[in-house]
């Protein structure tokens, strides 16, 4: 309501006839009635009075008035003049003028302290934003502060690698789904029990076919397939120690990648062909990739199966969907669904989102040093991020969003990475050399990496799974296991 709103209104003011709103320029306003000539009407002032002159209506003003008929004017006096004086006179008082003023406050004046004295309390206010900040202020500081997660800055195992390949365009190091880790060290392929920590040799190959160029698990982790430099590439059986086939005639050069997709293995070669290979059948070679110009050094099939991811020595990445794939034999040729040619280097690191299936993460060489992610369903790149380093490899965490890299000169180190930020979570330090290889535990939480100072060290750089997500995992396993009871 504003100021002068009772004494302009017709009904309160008792006038006849009000200003108009409008009126023409330069025309004198009319004079309000019983004004004297030169007066303006007086403004409005609000009462001082603290009870309204109606007591059957409540008045709540902007101020709240002392009561004058509950107040003690001697007291007040009192109490207002007394330090005075001792003030003025300068003199401390003495302890026993101290404890006689108390006694005569507690008995006489029954320790009343309080000049102005109030009859109500004051209305408390009706949706105060000060009320909801204090409700928001206290809902943040009851709020426990996350914590952070303790990450080993030193590997928790180093075992010695020697006669290891230094080659970034090989992959010689793999976890299998039975908690055991091939690594191939020359001409021969070592096997370690995660389990019992034990060592055993798999197999040496002969001169000629040598060095062995890439191992790679079967998904039953008990059947591993040897990439040779040869072209010739070995499926074994690691519980017997037995060469179940040889696949020959589909390279003609060292086949330096490998990638399994159920009973179909995937092999990339040096001279630029990509072939899927079906185990089962004599003539194993279904279908041919061709695209690149060069040596393939990174192979990876999407979780799903249905979409690979091909990188090579030409700069180049290609995304191949299995739905354009010719099952006939003669047709051969399959054209790529999406084609990059982003990075300025060998594309050897690629590794598929655990929690985003179209989406993609890979690593260039030397001279590019960056990690590009893409969206692999309309081939667009999200990002780019510059290490400043050779990226060899990388891991998603299965668990959480976080992706680890390991790299060449000048540190060597392996980098974690928040996603999709990108921020740097820790540094690992240890390896005298750039780190080749990296291949993950079935559970997710330890990492081996391997690097041409000859050394293989584990890192627990992943948390364990939650409680619910383990629970939940194993609640949908045992589902589908009664359908195979079926069978």
């Amino acid at each position: 309501m504003d100021a002068g709103s009772d004494l302009m209104s017709p009904e309160k003011s008792g006038r006849r006839g009000a200003r108009p709103p409008l009126r023409e320029a330069g025309a004198t306003p009319s004079m309000p009635p019983l004004q004297e000539p030169g007066s303006r009407p007086r403004p409005y002032m609000p009462s001082l009075c603290s009870t309204p002159r109606n007591p059957a209506v409540k008045c709540y003003g902007d101020r709240f008035i002392p009561d004058r008929s509950a107040m003690d004017m001697d007291m007040a006096h009192y109490l207002l003049t007394e330090p005075r004086k001792d003030r003025k006179n300068g003199a401390t008082p003495s302890p026993g003028k101290e404890t006689y003023r108390k006694l005569l406050a507690e008995k006489l004046l029954n320790n009343r302290t309080r000049i102005l004295a109030f009859r109500n309390k004051p209305p408390e206010p009706e949706n105060s934003i000060f009320t909801e900040l204090r409700a928001d202020v206290a809902s943040v500081q009851a709020r426990p502060a996350k914590k952070r997660r303790y990450i080993p800055q030193s590997a928790d195992r180093t075992l010695d690698a020697p006669d290891l390949v230094d080659d970034y365009y090989l992959n010689l190091l793999d976890w299998g789904s039975a908690n055991v880790l091939s690594i191939a060290l020359g001409n021969t392929v070592y096997l370690w029990d995660a389990a019992s920590g034990s060592t055993s040799e798999l197999v040496t190959v002969d001169e000629d076919d040598g060095p062995v160029t890439s191992v790679s698990w079967a998904p039953d982790g008990q059947n591993i397939a040897i990439g040779l430099n040869s072209s010739a590439v070995q499926i074994w059986d690691s519980s017997s120690n037995r060469l179940l086939r040889t696949l020959q005639g589909a390279h003609e050069s060292r086949v330096g990648s490998l990638a399994w997709n159920k009973s179909i293995l995937t092999a990339g070669g040096m001279d630029g062909k990509i072939v899927n290979n079906d185990v089962r059948i004599r003539d194993h070679a279904v279908q041919t990739y061709r695209g690149h110009s060069q040596e393939v050094c990174g192979l990876k099939w999407s979780g799903s199966g249905r979409q690979l991811a091909s990188g090579g020595n030409d700069n180049l990445l290609h995304i191949w969907d299995v739905s354009m794939a010719s099952s006939a034999q003669s047709a051969g040729r399959t054209q790529w669904l999406h084609r990059m040619e982003d990075h300025s280097a060998a594309v050897k690191a690629l590794a598929w989102c655990p929690f985003q299936s179209n989406l993609l993460a890979s690593g260039g060489g030397a001279n590019d040093r960056c990690i590009k992610f893409w969206n692999t369903h309309t081939g667009a790149c999200l990002n780019s991020v510059d290490t400043g380093s050779q990226v060899c490899a990388l891991l998603w965490n299965k668990n959480d969003r976080e992706l680890l890299s390991s790299h060449g000169f000048t540190q060597n180190q392996l980098t974690l990475w928040k996603y999709p930020s990108m921020a740097k979570m820790a540094e690992l330090n240890g390896h005298t050399s750039r780190v080749l290889f990296m291949a993950q535990s079935p559970d997710g939480c330890t990492v081996a990496s391997a690097a041409a100072d000859e050394t293989l060290r584990f890192w627990n750089v992943f948390p364990d799974a939650p409680k619910s997500a383990v629970k939940e995992k194993a609640t949908q396993s045992r589902l589908f296991n009664s359908y195979n009871h079926l069978r």
